[in-house]
């Protein structure tokens, strides 16, 4: 019976409340409009002490938040307005989601076709040593920050800054930008790898042999080479000719046999060199990615030449795979990447153990990482690749840490995540090494060649080289398939959470598209479709180099720079901690609180700062191969550069203009930097409060200026 009268009180109590603060809240709206309408701009802080006592009671338990929702709904009823119904935001349906997808997007086709060259060029097992490094100082603490961030409030990076920093509001509109351009370029990679993934299901494979319609006069087998040989012939356009015809083809006179009488540009003088060593080579995987897949022979700038057809239906199966998985969200791509995330691990393993079974694995393992050159590390370009392969393999700064994090329960240890993920990411560069060169190790000895004329990196591996190692295996058209099916998966967690940063910040910005989601989703998909095919023409790889070396190059090291100078300095060191120990509940060492402390406060944006200003430096003309572009197409190259970090500047003149927030609250957080169910308490209730909790301030800023515009604002605003 006193239970019951207690909770009789209470409710009358909370009614009683709402009532009061209801008439409270509309009085204000109504002057509110009154100054508006004598153009007079409302005040940024307004609450009252009303409004602080109805906040503390909707944080005290989940029965009386749960109370006060429904008073809201019937409040709104009897005052004739709807509540209006709105597509929850959603989340992850368990954490391990979360993980994987970060997984996913951490490790991509960069980890097997960028790493292990760079390896094997900067010094072998040496290389680690700066490559580790700089995953602790610049990597790392990026991740972790971006995840942080993410989680706290459950926003997108371009509603999120603006939140933090209204004159900061671009910085999320920067990396938006870069994820656009990044995915529509990125997904032609994917077109590229189910090209040849179809591809590979031929008996023989088509880039097994020289005897096909796009195959050029200098395409070159070992096995054709070998047969002509035993001839003592040559072998030419597939077929076998003798040393004359051979030597002429390639505008040298012959000498005997076997030799050709070769006249030196710089002397002007004869002499004589193997008839083998003059004509140039291709093999035939290379002529099957130049002229079959791309048919980029003979194209410009100028002359772009006709669509491949076969290729827009790769890139637009490739957008409907994206499609597809992100249509419900992080619900259905959540689902996804239990196959996409883990199957590249089981071909890897594979590939492993097949690779180091083959004749010559150990000369390839040798050149990746068992010479260690020491003497390498005293050179300053080591470091700064090692940085730039760290940064960009972690992919900081894109925004999509940020929205894969937004989806998270708020209590979830990320800073577990951060670390986990970071050294998986690490681990699975190197391991992918040992399978690469391996394979590369054995393709060296079957053609008789040393392993720095079958090392390359990028699409020269991925769709040259490993083709060609492929072709030498027992059952190579398995080997195919598994190969190219591991790049896909490899390629689709990236492509995921690129879209799915891009659609969470259209459902961020305008809430009511979360009720047409798939609609959105397979929208904003075929736009991105339509975008890149021009990628899809015969030229089409000059576009594509241009947006992979230029669209996120060194605007995501200034994003990235920006970005966490935003949050040591302006936001406050000691106040982003404060959220991620008091609020977040996440646990955080002494010695981890000095480690975050000095690397966002000091390494992280000095080495940020180092590596921009080198890759400044070091800066060449937009080319393809030989092939330099035109002058008119290297300005495109820098307003691709420019088009994400005009954006920065544009949105802080325009906060500024606007005129919302002047002076140092331009440089404060708003009142909804929060965590979303204080957001939605505020929604329900009518609780208007900034940087409050229980009623207690919850940033205090180093920067003493702010501190005091923040304490007058409290100071007036409750006198009201």
């Amino acid at each position: 019976m006193k239970s019951k009268i207690v909770n009789s009180a209470k409710k009358s109590k909370l009614r009683m409340t709402w009532t009061t603060m209801n008439q409270k809240i509309r009085e204000r709206k109504r002057s509110k409009d009154a100054e508006k309408s004598h153009g007079l701009a409302p005040s940024r802080l307004e609450f009252d002490n009303d409004k602080i006592n109805l906040y503390k009671s909707t944080t005290m338990g989940k029965e009386d938040s749960s109370e006060m929702k429904k008073e809201a709904v019937k409040a709104m009823e009897v005052s004739g307005e709807q509540p209006e119904e709105e597509e929850e935001r959603g989340e992850w349906s368990n954490q391990f989601e979360f993980f994987l997808s970060c997984v996913g997007y951490a490790v991509g086709i960069g980890n097997v076709w960028r790493f292990p060259y760079l390896a094997y060029k900067n010094g072998g097992a040496a290389f680690l040593i700066p490559y580790v490094t700089m995953l602790l100082c610049a990597g790392l603490p990026l991740f972790f920050m971006e995840l942080a961030l993410g989680q706290y409030v459950s926003l997108g990076p371009n509603v999120l800054f603006g939140q933090l920093s209204p004159i900061f509001s671009g910085l999320g509109w920067a990396m938006i930008m870069v994820t656009l351009l990044t995915a529509v370029h990125y997904n032609m990679i994917l077109c590229w790898t189910f090209f040849y993934t179809f591809a590979s299901f031929s008996a023989p494979l088509p880039w097994s042999d020289c005897s096909n319609d796009f195959n050029s006069i200098g395409c070159y087998t070992r096995e054709g080479a070998e047969e002509c040989r035993n001839q003592s012939l040559f072998f030419y356009n597939n077929s076998c000719v003798n040393s004359a015809e051979y030597c002429e083809s390639s505008g040298y006179p012959m000498f005997n046999v076997s030799h050709c009488t070769v006249i030196e540009d710089s002397t002007n003088e004869s002499m004589t060199k193997p008839a083998e060593s003059v004509a140039k080579r291709i093999i035939a995987a290379d002529d099957y990615f130049t002229n079959r897949m791309l048919g980029v022979t003979g194209t410009t700038w100028d002359d772009m030449g006709s669509m491949r057809w076969e290729l827009v239906g790769c890139l637009f199966l490739a957008w409907l795979v994206v499609a597809a998985a992100l249509a419900k969200g992080v619900k259905s791509s959540g689902k996804v990447v239990y196959f996409t995330a883990i199957y590249p691990y089981v071909v890897l393993f594979i590939l492993f153990v097949r690779g180091i079974t083959l004749p010559g694995a150990y000369k390839g393992i040798e050149f990746y990482i068992l010479k260690p050159d020491i003497a390498r590390l005293g050179e300053i370009n080591v470091w700064r690749e090692a940085a730039t392969q760290i940064f960009y393999s972690l992919s900081s700064s894109f925004g999509g840490l940020i929205t894969l994090a937004s989806y998270n329960k708020f209590k979830n240890n990320c800073m577990r995540d951060a670390i986990l993920v970071s050294f998986i990411n690490c681990g699975t560069s190197v391991f992918a090494g040992f399978a690469v060169f391996s394979i590369l190790g054995f393709l060296a000895t079957e053609l008789g060649v040393e392993i720095e004329d079958v090392v390359e990196s990028g699409t020269g591996l991925a769709f040259i080289v490993f083709p060609a190692a492929v072709m030498r295996m027992p059952f190579p058209t398995i080997w195919a398939i598994l190969f190219f099916t591991m790049l896909i998966t490899l390629g689709l967690d990236s492509q995921f959470t690129f879209v799915e940063t891009l659609t969470s910040a259209a459902f961020d910005d305008w809430p009511r598209l979360r009720k047409n989601k798939e609609i959105v989703v397979f929208g904003m998909c075929f736009v991105m479709f339509l975008l890149g095919l021009t990628m899809c023409l015969q030229g089409g790889i000059y576009m594509f180099e241009l947006f992979f070396t230029w669209s996120a190059g060194l605007s995501v090291l200034f994003i990235a720079i920006v970005e966490v100078t935003l949050v040591s300095y302006v936001f406050g060191f000691r106040n982003f901690m404060k959220l991620i120990q008091e609020e977040m509940g996440i646990y955080v060492p002494t010695i981890l609180y000095g480690y975050w402390g000095l690397m966002w406060c000091v390494i992280t944006p000095l080495s940020l700062s180092v590596i921009f200003v080198m890759s400044c430096v070091t800066v060449t003309k937009a080319q393809y191969g030989d092939y330099v572009f035109p002058d008119n197409i290297q300005v495109l190259a820098w307003l691709l550069l420019g088009a994400s970090i005009i954006l920065i500047p544009i949105f802080a003149l325009y906060q500024v203009l606007k005129g919302n927030y002047v002076g140092k609250e331009l440089f404060m957080p708003t009142e909804n930097f929060c965590p979303a169910h204080v957001r939605k308490l505020r929604e329900t209730n009518g609780a208007a409060t900034k940087g409050l909790d229980d009623g207690v301030l919850r940033f205090t800023y180093d920067n003493q200026a702010f501190q005091q515009q923040q304490d007058n604002n409290i100071t007036d605003n409750t006198k009201l």
